[in-house]
């Protein structure tokens, strides 16, 4: 074949090698290269085999010692046998028999000194044992490799318990390395033949991917295919694209046909400038210009051409530019639908900025009909169907299932268009229906025509058409499956007809609009469900007490911002106690949403079950914090690998006694409470601060303070004093000043003036405020004395207890609370130790205690025919409303109490 002029000679295409696989090849320099590669990865993977298997074998030795070990230490008679005269005697045979059996290397039995009573090597018995015997000793098992009599060996040492549960000895199985490594050993040749057998599938997979290497290079060298690069020529004249190679002169290096054909050059141009050819001014500049270009567009004749340059001095390259020039006249006729295109594409760009900006169904339904009738149509309306209105599942959707007009929009309200609010069945039978049972768009480009749109309506029909409206796209609301409604646009104005593109441009514009108008729907059940959660968690009202005034608040987060619908972790409670007494409590669940408020549900009914216990604040908060370390398991075992942080919550419990005025508080990681006196000096109480419940095994501490009468508690959570705008230093500051200076307020009042204070605009965490004005009891309601240690003493506290309720005008309460003192005193002076002490108190029930210095509490049972006592306890709990025991530091209070009518 004979070369063109001015142009390389084209050469043939190398003929295929045949023969044998050479090394010069670079098919076969790939195979070495594969070879050494594939025994290296068996070498290693020999390795990693050997070692693991050492690593079985080990494992393998523990579990078999630590069996022998236990089995041999639950041996019926080894108690009877440790405690013998002679226990090697009794044992040593059976340690023997035992280790040939279970083919261990030892079994040896150890007094609680660590002392061999039997021994494989019998001059080691008596001896002390070679290991770590202290956590047998106390209980647990004991896993070690140590260097015995017999060598390095692995060993498990458990301890033998006696019928009371106590460690009377040890037992201690182990195995020897030597053993461990001869069954290694013995499983080298099996490795070794595994090794064998993948190395050669590997050398022959690698023989026939080189071959098929081979193949591909038709067996050439290096050298070779070099040679290949003359054939460039060819590939460049067969391209669709010109290719124009200059040097650093400008001089014309390299011309492809398509080049040629394009730019209308002569056939002998290699060598020349590009001044001295005939080119288009602006095509001759760029080329003359060395510069960069980017599908840069120049006219030459009636073609459009792309033009792209680049410097081929680059990365050490001779000097001069390399040219690509690419035909684009067909481009310029598709440059009109290019416009549409990108018009409809900033629509949908602007659509999902303007639609679906709040999570409002209604709301959204409109911001869908207001974009649509401004952008896209001149009209727009949406129908939902009710129970997405609701916020509720759809379950009847389609055509025949009731949907409201929930949004509308255009230029005019007087239209033959049905109205906001109408209920609208669509009948199946149409071809909206039609459309809506199969949930696709519904094109109408001529309403005159009345091609069957009409029978929904044929009145409106008639009068929307006589009103100019002359096209109509109807498209389905879909969701998950789900038609959650229909939208509709209407043309009247724009003379333009819908087209087929039209109805694709809001089919996809709905579809947008239908994911915002389905996590609105699934917002707002969602915020029905939070608020009703919440609602069902918090205190709806007040308990009957007579020890503080109370008042209280609760301001959620604000939705959006503070989670799922505002609601939270933050909680507060009044609980009533035995003896007069309160007990207030806030605490506040780390996070928001309904995760926190059902651990805050779970933490609130606990602190009502542990108050029933009546335990002092530290001793509640422990049992708090081990509840709340007892959900984070469930929910690390629950969700195991899932994004479920550890439960956080903080507690602060307050109890007010009116008898005395005493307070004692206790907190896990909350803010301080504050106590306002009667003079108006406001103060934060220094209660000791505890960690936070869920950290589990810390203690807490309390604080006991003394308060006159008319003191104010001031409880909160941290959501009022911090905010994003506002440190937590500068808001305790703020609610301190708040308080101060207002010792006469009452608790509404206080509570008022703290929201005022210091309520965000726009709270981003709950607020819990719990504010309690003290009272005291009046000492002619409160009755107590001591009583000695004597039975007699019982028909003193009988006559007391009479005349004390004469005095209170309970004369018809005497009997009862006379049999129900008496039986306690007397149980008291029997049972218990140290001084006994009565106390009366009159408050909305009749309370009467019984304190002495025992720990034991009393337990209420059904006694026997035959038994002489065990009844008063029953009889009490017969005639007393409620009964119960508290404990104290230096002993218990059993109380009991009885309803009183008008006290």
């Amino acid at each position: 074949m004979t070369a063109r002029s001015g142009r390389p000679p084209r050469h043939p295409r190398t003929r295929r090698a045949q023969g044998p696989l050479h090394m010069r090849s670079v098919a076969g320099q790939v195979f070495l290269l594969q070879v050494v590669i594939v025994i290296l990865l068996v070498a290693a993977g020999m390795a990693a085999l050997v070692l693991q298997s050492h690593s079985d074998s080990e494992r393998e030795a523990t579990r078999r010692s630590l069996a022998v070990a236990e089995t041999f230490a639950n041996a019926p008679g080894l108690e009877e046998a440790l405690k013998s005269p002679d226990p090697t005697a009794v044992l040593q045979p059976k340690a023997e028999t035992a280790r040939k059996l279970s083919g261990v290397d030892f079994v040896v039995v150890l007094d609680t000194q660590g002392r061999r009573l039997t021994s494989p090597l019998p001059g080691l018995i008596g001896q002390q044992f070679t290991g770590d015997t202290g956590p047998a000793l106390r209980g647990g098992v004991v896993e070690e490799q140590v260097g015995g009599p017999l060598g390095p060996l692995v060993q498990a040492t458990v301890p033998v318990h006696g019928a009371d549960g106590s460690v009377i000895g040890l037992v201690s199985a182990g195995v020897t390395l030597e053993r461990v490594s001869g069954v290694v050993e013995e499983q080298f040749p099996l490795l070794f033949g595994v090794a064998a057998g993948v190395l050669l599938l590997a050398t022959v997979g690698t023989a026939l991917v080189s071959g098929r290497l081979r193949r591909q290079t038709h067996g050439l060298g290096p050298e070779e295919m070099t040679r290949m690069y003359e054939h460039h020529d060819a590939v460049l004249h067969a391209v669709r694209e010109g290719v124009l190679i200059l040097d650093g002169e400008r001089r014309l290096l390299l011309v492809n046909d398509e080049a040629r054909r394009l730019l209308g050059l002569p056939a002998e141009v290699e060598g020349r400038t590009v001044d001295e050819l005939d080119l288009d001014p602006h095509t001759a500049r760029l080329l003359s210009s060395g510069r960069i270009a980017s599908d840069e567009v120049y006219r030459v004749g009636r073609r459009l051409l792309a033009v792209n340059q680049r410097a081929t001095d680059q990365d050490g390259g001779p000097p001069g530019t390399v040219a690509t020039i690419r035909d684009t006249t067909e481009l310029a006729a598709l440059s009109g639908r290019v416009d549409v295109a990108q018009q409809r594409l900033r629509l949908l760009y602007d659509a999902g900025d303007e639609i679906g900006t709040t999570l409002d169904v209604v709301r959204t339904c409109e911001e869908l009909a207001g974009f649509a009738a401004a952008r896209f149509a001149d009209y727009a309306t949406v129908d939902l169907v009710e129970t997405v209105l609701r916020g509720e599942e759809p379950t009847a959707t389609g055509a025949g299932a009731d949907m409201r007009r929930t949004a509308f929009s255009g230029p005019r309200d007087d239209t033959a268009l049905f109205p906001l609010g109408t209920t609208i069945r669509f009948l199946p039978g149409t071809p909206l229906g039609e459309g809506l049972g199969k949930g696709e768009g519904v094109l109408e480009t001529d309403l005159g025509a009345y091609t069957g749109w009409e029978q929904q309506s044929q009145a409106r029909a008639r009068r929307l058409v006589e009103a100019g409206f002359h096209s109509m796209i109807a498209v389905p609301l879909r969701a998950r499956g789900a038609i959650l409604g229909v939208a509709m646009f209407w043309r009247s104005d724009r003379p333009e007809a819908f087209e087929e593109e039209d109805r694709s441009l809001a089919e996809e514009l709905v579809a947008r609009a239908a994911v915002s108008v389905d996590n609105a729907r699934r917002y707002s059940r969602e915020h029905t469900m939070a608020v009703t959660l919440q609602r069902s968690l918090l205190p709806r009202g007040l308990p009957e007490q007579s020890a503080l005034e109370t008042a209280f608040r609760y301001r959620p987060a604000q939705a959006g911002l503070g989670g799922l619908g505002g609601v939270g972790g933050d909680w507060f409670d009044i609980i009533a106690l035995p003896g007069s007494r309160v007990a207030l409590v806030v605490g506040d669940v780390v996070g928001h949403g309904l995760h926190a408020a059902a651990t805050m549900g779970r933490l609130r009914t606990a602190v009502h079950n542990f108050s029933t216990l009546d335990l002092p604040p530290d001793e509640l908060l422990w049992h708090l914090d081990e509840l709340v370390v007892r959900i984070d398991q469930e929910d690390s075992e629950a969700e195991a690998a899932a994004e479920a942080g550890v439960t956080g919550a903080t507690c602060l419990i307050v109890i007010y006694d009116p008898a005395t005025g005493g307070c004692t508080m206790a907190r896990a990681g909350h803010v301080q409470p504050v106590v306002v006196h009667p003079d108006g000096t406001a103060a934060f109480a220094n209660v000791p601060g505890g960690p936070p419940l869920g950290l589990g095994g810390l203690p807490f501490e309390t604080l006991e303070l003394r308060l006159p009468e008319g003191s104010t508690l001031v409880l909160y959570t941290d959501g009022l004093v911090e905010d994003r705008d506002r440190d937590i230093d500068e808001g305790l500051t703020l609610l301190r000043d708040t308080l101060s200076g207002h010792g006469g307020r009452t608790p509404d009042e206080t509570c008022e003036a703290v929201l005022r204070a210091l309520l965000p605009e726009s709270p981003r965490d709950d607020i819990a405020l719990l504010v309690g004005r003290t009272r005291v009891l009046d000492a002619s309601r409160v009755a107590e004395w001591d009583v000695p240690s004597d039975p007699s003493a019982v028909a003193e506290v009988r006559a007391r207890v009479a005349g004390t309720l004469k005095e209170w005008e309970l004369e018809d309460e005497a009997f009862t609370t006379e049999l129900i003192l008496s039986e306690l005193v007397t149980n008291a002076i029997r049972y218990a130790v140290g001084p006994i002490r009565v106390r009366l108190i009159r408050d909305r029930a009749l309370i009467c205690e019984v304190s002495d210095h025992s720990s034991t509490s009393p337990h209420l049972r059904q006694a026997a025919s035959t038994d002489e006592g065990g009844r008063g306890l029953f009889l009490v709990a017969q005639f007393a409303d409620r009964w119960g025991t508290r404990y104290t530091p230096d002993g218990k209070v059993i109380w009991t109490e009885q309803p009183l009518t008008g006290a």
